[in-house]
């Protein structure tokens, strides 16, 4: 008689899930925004988004009531805060105005390439000479894929603004990291997401009337938005982040952009030009070369 295997799950199984969450709900955030964007502002957008999404954390902080952050640990969240959700979401909704999903997704996800850098300057992530070379591919594939939008990659354009926000990004990355071992995935999640909100309150005012005033189109990208993007998936990859750290985890956001650009064509109708598909194929290969041959 064939005995029943009546094991669970490893846990292992645990970060991939949450990898595999991040990159199809961060993925997807991308032709969502430029839906949203069709009757919104980008500011009153990322602020009604993310108070939706801090509500939801805050049921979830008030449930599980975890030990506050004093000291340097609330300030590094207030700075997780306002830089990884509120600033990153300002320069992103504002420069997808002009950008096409599929070519913001593969600009803003050079942002595991300075995570790389950033990690080993302070966290002590050590790394060969191989980076810069990676990193000056990935910066020339965003350049071609610039070339190919409004304004090309000078300052104030909507590429320059989409790539500061993986400058965002990536300071967000390795200032939460710590935070991770001592508060826990979904709080330090939760505290980063309800901080953010905080920052983009100003803005809150003028989200709910436009959203009022919006399509249902706009209303059902922002609600998904909230939800999925901000809420589901920055909880997903801090769990990761914990688990695989800021240089290896990054690596897994390879497939972010691939996700935006397909989900981009039936939501938006954006089929993606030769300069976005190559310069796309150049950024990503900086980011696989820096994380591969130029790690120590």
């Amino acid at each position: 008689m064939t005995a029943i295997c009546t094991e669970t799950p490893r846990p292992s199984l645990l970060p991939a899930l949450a990898v595999l969450v991040t990159v199809t709900s961060w993925g997807s955030a991308f032709p969502a925004i430029r839906v949203a964007l069709g009757g919104m502002d980008p500011l009153p957008l990322a602020a009604l988004r993310f108070a939706l999404a801090g509500l939801l954390v805050l049921g979830f902080l008030l449930w599980k009531q975890p030990v506050l952050p004093r000291g340097l640990d609330a300030v590094r969240f207030a700075a997780c805060g306002g830089i990884g959700i509120a600033m990153y979401n300002m320069l992103l909704n504002t420069g997808q105005k002009s950008v096409s999903a599929g070519a913001a997704s593969f600009i803003v996800n050079v942002a595991p390439v300075l995570t790389v850098i950033f990690a080993t300057l302070f966290l002590k992530e050590r790394f060969r000479r191989w980076a810069w070379v990676g990193m000056g591919i990935s910066m020339a594939g965003v350049g071609l894929i610039a070339s190919g939008q409004p304004g090309g990659l000078r300052l104030g354009s909507g590429a320059s603004l989409l790539l500061g926000a993986a400058v965002c990004t990536a300071t967000y990355f390795v200032l939460q990291r710590p935070l991770v071992g001592r508060y826990g995935a979904l709080t330090s999640s939760a505290l980063t997401l309800l901080t953010g909100a905080v920052w983009l309150s100003p803005w809150l005012g003028e989200g709910v009337r436009q959203f009022l005033a919006a399509p249902v189109t706009v209303q059902g990208a922002l609600l998904f938005l909230a939800l999925f993007p901000a809420a589901i998936g920055y909880a997903a990859w801090t769990y990761a982040l914990g688990h695989f750290g800021a240089a290896r985890g990054s690596n897994f956001l390879y497939m972010v952009p691939v996700v935006a650009s397909a989900v981009a064509v039936p939501l938006t109708g954006e089929l993606p030009i030769w300069t976005t598909l190559a310069g796309g194929a150049m950024a990503l290969g900086g980011v696989a070369l820096v994380n591969t041959k130029g790690r120590g």
